[in-house]
């Protein structure tokens, strides 16, 4: 009868398997980081686009981009990232890099969450910061950007880091793709030994203390916006 070491050996040690649980660590890392980095730069773009309209900015060319705007909001946040992932991999990009593929479908899945996190923030902000950056003679544009962000980010921080973190489980599912991410490498190991329950045990307790890790990241920046705040 196997006993517990045993199979960790089979499952890890045997054939330099724990290389499945490792490379697809890295890739999980690479996909989440380059994904919430697009996701924040569209999530702003959006959020931005959508309040200035809102506020009275009609422009045709803005009026065009909010609309653009919401259509991406609507399409994102309404159908599984799953399909998305799938759709940018046989049918927008079909003889794309997997992992870039996957970094453009859970960027673009992440902006819309984003954007609506960063709408929020923004409106929160005192109507009367920018009235005077205004009264300053600062452009409506650079109201926004010197006063008006700055505030809205600190604001939506902790949104922010919970997107991060459900962007991290997410690529669970790089999978359906290829793409030998965290999940799949286990998943992998499991296929070899028919051992379901090391391998995944594993893959859970990684994923955990990367959630618990950045929990703490949130929590320690949160105390140190306090401090600021009371200075």
């Amino acid at each position: 009868m196997y006993s517990l070491s045993q199979h960790f050996y089979d499952d890890f040690i045997a054939k330099n398997r724990y290389r499945y649980i490792l490379d697809g660590l890295g890739n999980t890392v690479v996909i989440t980081i380059f994904a919430l980095m697009l996701g924040l730069l569209l999530g702003i773009l959006t959020a931005v686009i959508r309040v200035s309209y809102k506020n009275g900015n009609r422009s045709p060319v803005m009026a065009v981009l909010n609309w653009i705007g919401g259509v991406y909001l609507t399409i994102i946040r309404g159908t599984p990232t799953v399909v998305q992932l799938l759709i940018m991999y046989f049918i927008i990009i079909p003889s794309g890099a997997p992992i870039l593929v996957a970094i453009l479908a859970f960027g673009i899945n992440s902006g819309a969450y984003v954007a609506e996190v960063f709408r929020g923030g923004i409106q929160s902000v005192d109507i009367g910061q920018t009235e005077a950056g205004r009264s300053l003679g600062l452009s409506s544009a650079q109201t926004m950007r010197k006063i008006v962000l700055p505030q809205a980010i600190k604001n939506c921080l902790p949104a922010i880091f919970n997107e991060f973190i459900t962007l991290l489980k997410e690529t669970s599912i790089s999978g359906y793709v290829g793409i030998n991410d965290l999940t799949r490498g286990g998943d992998i190991i499991r296929s070899i030994t028919y051992d379901p329950y090391i391998p995944l045990l594993m893959i859970a307790a990684i994923y955990l203390v990367m959630v618990v890790g950045l929990t703490y990241v949130q929590k320690a920046i949160e105390r140190r916006l306090a401090k600021s705040d009371r200075r």
